[in-house]
């Protein structure tokens, strides 16, 4: 007998949803733990409270990923084949909160700015596809583009080494730093005519350090990049989408292989635990860094919305205002949730999108067995503590192709915009992307300002966001274009 059931609302057999599920959890999975070992290592936490963060990251991304397809009450879940995840939107701000407020008060902020935002983004959802008109591609593809920009210095760095701490590039000669602690010395012995040391004074790093871009470490790097590269163009099928977390594997053995990666931190880690809320840090909530994640929470939901409504396409599933309403709701509960138990902002991610359209499986119950398998997945700790033991230079490979494809989806978008016949867009991406680019290249560019709008002005991607968008209107005004909103989630489904 043939059923009357949408394919999107079909309950396939056990065996096939489980392995499904799976493949959609291997296909975000690098992208999920990137942002807590980002974010963690930002704030300086110990390695414990990183696995912790990736521990809470796996169990917000299923529980939220349930909420989105299989629905709870009529006021959230879009019901369509949705996995959820950490958006990358929220990185580059939440690296500035970490680098001007580190350890966990400087979580603290950042998981109040979290909750703050996801409060207001459940209030703001039905509103939000009205917004839509501000966000054409021209706007969400710069937006994009220029988030992918910024993460790469993160890419970057993981494969030579952070600017300051213990990898910058040079460091302090060692005579010259035990000359200064003998002139303090004799400074300060009785009777001494030298004057004493001016408070501050520091000798700056003048020789290099052995530790920045060690060949070993770039080399590891290296051979993560070229097994993602050689995967991706001679795998067939699911290899090949999971061609960043094999990378990442391979350079895993590597690194074991030559000392670098070792597992005591995960033979200390327990079987089992529950992730708890505030476990890590109590939130602290400052108006401006929530104000600054609620604006990324709207160009999160802004491309949310193209994102659902390209999967209704894809679906031949119609998508109603209240349909969007509910999903864009979600994306605020998760972001809340996120949150209460210590990790981030959460969207749909568009990778799934697009294994969707790969694969031909509509049904959404594939991935609500992709969510309960990341719940499980987030109360292993030693699954943490395995990926947070994942040293820098095998994530930096990996994190060339990860930050390098948010750019590429960026420009994919702004591939279908109309340069030829308009010449305003041009104007608009130059100078919205050199915006964005000011706190990236000359970060000290707010130091004679007021010291309460730093947070708003630290992020590129904020800039770039607000000068796209007011251009925008100034040489365009707001036309609404679904179609165009409806191609450019097409185009994003690598972000």
């Amino acid at each position: 007998m043939q059923s009357n059931k949408h394919p999107v609302d079909e309950v396939l057999p056990l065996g096939r949803l489980t392995a499904l599920g799976l493949q959609h959890v291997l296909v975000m999975y690098a992208g999920a733990v990137a942002v807590p070992l980002i974010v963690g290592r930002a704030l300086n936490l110990d390695h414990h409270q990183i696995a912790k963060l990736i521990s809470a990251d796996l169990f917000v991304c299923g529980l939220v990923t349930l909420i989105q397809a299989w629905g709870a009450t009529r006021w959230f879940g879009i019901k369509l084949p949705v996995m959820m995840g950490v958006t990358f939107a929220s990185v580059a701000p939440m690296i500035s909160m970490a680098q001007t407020t580190g350890g966990t008060y400087g979580a603290g902020l950042i998981f109040g700015s979290v909750i703050g935002a996801g409060v207001i983004s459940i209030a703001i959802a039905p509103f939000v596809s009205r917004m839509l008109r501000f966000f054409p591609p021209v706007v969400t593809g710069t937006i994009i583009t220029v988030i992918g920009i910024s993460l790469m210095r993160v890419g970057i760095n993981w494969i030579f080494g952070n600017p300051v701490g213990p990898t910058a590039p040079n460091v302090v000669n060692p005579e010259y730093a035990k000359w200064l602690q003998e002139a303090q010395a004799m400074a300060g012995a009785p009777g001494s005519s030298l004057p004493p040391i001016p408070k501050g004074m520091s000798i700056l790093p003048s020789i290099p350090n052995p530790k920045y871009a060690d060949l070993s470490g770039v080399a590891i790097s290296g051979i993560v990049l070229a097994s993602i590269l050689l995967i991706t163009k001679f795998a067939k099928g699911f290899l090949a989408n999971v061609a960043v977390l094999a990378g990442i594997v391979i350079g895993a053995i590597i690194a074991t292989a030559m000392g670098f990666m070792t597992y005591e931190k995960v033979a200390q880690a327990e079987w089992f635990d529950f992730v708890m809320p505030f476990e890590i840090a109590a939130p602290v909530f400052d108006p401006i860094l929530i104000l600054t994640m609620t604006l990324v929470m709207i160009v999160v939901m802004i491309e949310s919305v193209g994102m659902f409504l390209a999967l209704g396409d894809m679906t031949s599933k119609e998508v109603t205002p209240d349909d969007l309403t509910r999903g864009l709701r979600t994306d605020g509960l998760g972001t809340l949730l996120g949150g209460i138990f210590n990790t981030f902002p959460y969207t749909s991610f568009s990778q799934n999108v697009g294994l969707v359209a790969v694969t031909g499986i509509q049904s959404r119950f594939v991935c609500v067995a992709g969510g309960i398998i990341l719940i499980i997945l987030g109360v292993l700790p030693k699954l943490g503590a395995l990926v947070e033991s994942l040293p820098t230079m095998v994530l930096g490979g990996a994190g060339l192709v990860m930050f390098g494809m948010v750019a590429a989806t960026g420009i994919r978008i702004l591939g279908n915009v109309d340069f030829r016949n308009n010449r305003y867009n041009g104007m608009i991406v130059a100078v919205s992307i050199g915006v964005g680019m000011i706190p990236l290249i000359a970060p000290s560019f707010r130091q004679w300002m007021p010291h309460a709008i730093h947070p708003l002005i630290e992020s590129g991607i904020l800039l770039a966001s607000i000068c796209a968008v007011a251009l925008n209107v100034f040489f365009n005004g707001a036309k609404h274009d679904e179609a165009a909103i409806v191609q450019a989630a097409r185009q994003a489904d690598a972000h």
